[in-house]
């Protein structure tokens, strides 16, 4: 008999003993249920989950809920999906969707790659958020970084044409890593231009983690990579002005 050896993938976190407060634990207990989605095998009716049909938004690692309850709050036309491991964030953000009567965000408590991998189909998602990820500092903890080729990838293929990957970071060498892989991704366009860092936030409401690193000093740089609505051959002069009109635009 033949035993062959399945390399586990390398995770992008650890899920550190914060300490819950009363009321996130509560929050966890109570409305879990409610918002919360458990990780299947079988991609999600999200259609059947929110009751109807609507842009699709993701934010995978959203911290304390800031930004992700901010947007929902602010687009009720779109359905939102984030994805952290934390309990402590994942429970202050239950409480904010109760206290302000939203229903258009739905929760999971999982690893991003697998989420992706197995709830989303191809090409059903408008927008991708991954904003301030653990950046990993030391060198050789950086193969736990999640933004790597294989990951943005598989996003590529369940962003529906047009969709976008809004990358951010306030760590320059991740800045670097991020703007290497996302130009290199076939089927992806920057929509700064090749080689570019967005000038400004493309949209991205200020985060809890942005205002601690601009408490430590820290510079931030801001990625959307977009796919497009026709595939294009990335050496052609179609390319360049395509990439032009993003950025115009």
């Amino acid at each position: 008999m033949e035993f062959v050896t399945v390399r586990q993938p390398v995770r992008s976190y650890v899920i550190r003993a914060g300490r819950l407060t009363t009321a996130q634990r509560r929050a966890l207990d109570s409305l879990w249920p409610r918002f919360g989605l458990d990780l299947g095998e079988q991609p999600v009716d999200w259609n059947r989950v929110f009751g109807r049909r609507a842009p699709r938004f993701v934010e995978v690692g959203f911290g304390n809920g800031e930004a992700l309850l901010t947007l929902a709050e602010a687009h009720p036309e779109r359905d939102y999906v984030g994805i952290d491991v934390h309990p402590p964030g994942v429970g202050r953000l239950l409480a904010g969707l109760a206290l302000k009567g939203l229903e258009n965000v739905r929760l999971f408590r999982a690893n991003a790659v697998e989420v992706f991998g197995k709830c989303f189909v191809d090409e059903s998602l408008d927008m991708v958020y991954v904003w301030f990820p653990d950046p990993w500092p030391k060198k050789r903890h950086q193969k736990r970084r999640l933004i790597q080729r294989d990951f943005v990838s598989l996003v590529a293929q369940k962003l529906v044409p047009g969709g976008r990957l809004h990358l951010a970071t306030d760590w320059e060498d991740y800045a670097d890593q991020m703007l290497r892989i996302g130009d290199a991704v076939e089927g992806l366009l920057n929509s700064a231009g090749q080689g570019c860092f967005l000038q400004g936030r493309g949209g991205r409401p200020v985060t809890h983690f942005e205002r601690r690193g601009e408490r430590l000093g820290h510079a931030v740089w801001d990625l959307i990579f977009e796919k497009p609505e026709k595939a294009v051959c990335r050496s052609t002069e179609f390319q360049r002005e395509s990439l032009k009109g993003l950025a115009q635009g």
